[in-house]
């Protein structure tokens, strides 16, 4: 056995990263992206490109990267043993189409009493709202519970179905939890709306993640103008809540009950 711990130890060892450089560029004109995000996936590692579109990252054989930019379409690259052998890699990135929706402006007519014209002014259904003195940040309206009116979705209570999806999913929570740690990787989230890391690592599509923080209790304002960084920590809390319900519900069991 001390043989055999010393052989995986010294495979350990063997197995080093290599810095994988690169430069990410527009796919049409060429042009250069800078700040530009690459997370390799599977170390829950992350850099931007510089000013002149380029990065390095560390990765080994059979690793994951995604490399993301604002308005264009992502794009994920298994790591092979000729990327590494290879010169820096040129990375390319398609714009995503733009649908232009329809704005509508309504008029408000102020008089210059601020008692009067602030009941004038239209309130949004989810307008956040600060107390001075308190630190907490509240939301005003209720968030939409999902819809369990089929005979099948009746028999699942919420708590359930979080405990069904979170008992699946440890290590990807705990990737979640690293990259809310490393600083680079919490400026690189701040700044993101896609979801699309949070899509990968728990293996869920758009609907399913916002459906899990409507379980949760988060509005559909927080889901919808939240940063990635403050969807990654929703989540995690959400977590947290739920292995408090499942402790508390053991614990419950176990209590024998009591006979008259």
């Amino acid at each position: 056995m001390f043989l055999f711990a010393l052989s995986a130890i010294a495979q350990n060892d063997s197995i080093q990263k290599t810095i994988l450089k690169g430069q990410i560029i527009h796919a049409e004109d060429n042009s250069i992206l800078s700040a530009a995000h690459v997370l390799n996936l599977n170390t829950v590692q992350g850099t931007i490109t510089n000013d002149k579109g380029f990065f390095e990252l560390p990765t080994s054989v059979n690793d994951t990267i995604l490399v993301s930019y604002l308005g264009f379409s992502s794009i994920k690259l298994k790591i092979t043993n000729d990327l590494l052998k290879g010169n820096e890699l040129e990375i390319a990135l398609y714009e995503k189409p733009q649908e232009i929706k329809e704005v509508i402006i309504k008029s408000t007519k102020l008089i210059g009493v601020l008692e009067i014209d602030v009941k004038q002014v239209p309130k949004d259904r989810f307008t956040r709202i600060h107390i001075n003195g308190l630190k907490q940040t509240y939301e005003v309206g209720k968030p939409q519970k999902r819809d369990f009116s089929s005979p099948l979705a009746a028999l699942f209570q919420p708590v359930d179905y979080l405990y069904n999806l979170f008992g699946k999913k440890p290590r990807q929570l705990k990737k979640l939890q690293k990259l809310k740690k490393e600083d680079d990787l919490r400026k690189m989230l701040a700044g993101k709306f896609d979801r699309e890391v949070m899509m990968e690592y728990l293996d869920m599509d758009r609907q399913e993640l916002n459906e899990l923080l409507t379980d949760c209790n988060y509005s559909s304002y927080f889901i919808k103008k939240a940063s990635d960084l403050q969807m990654i920590e929703a989540v995690l809390d959400c977590y947290e809540n739920y292995k408090a319900l499942k402790k508390g519900k053991i614990e419950r069991e176990k209590i024998p009950s009591k006979r008259n």
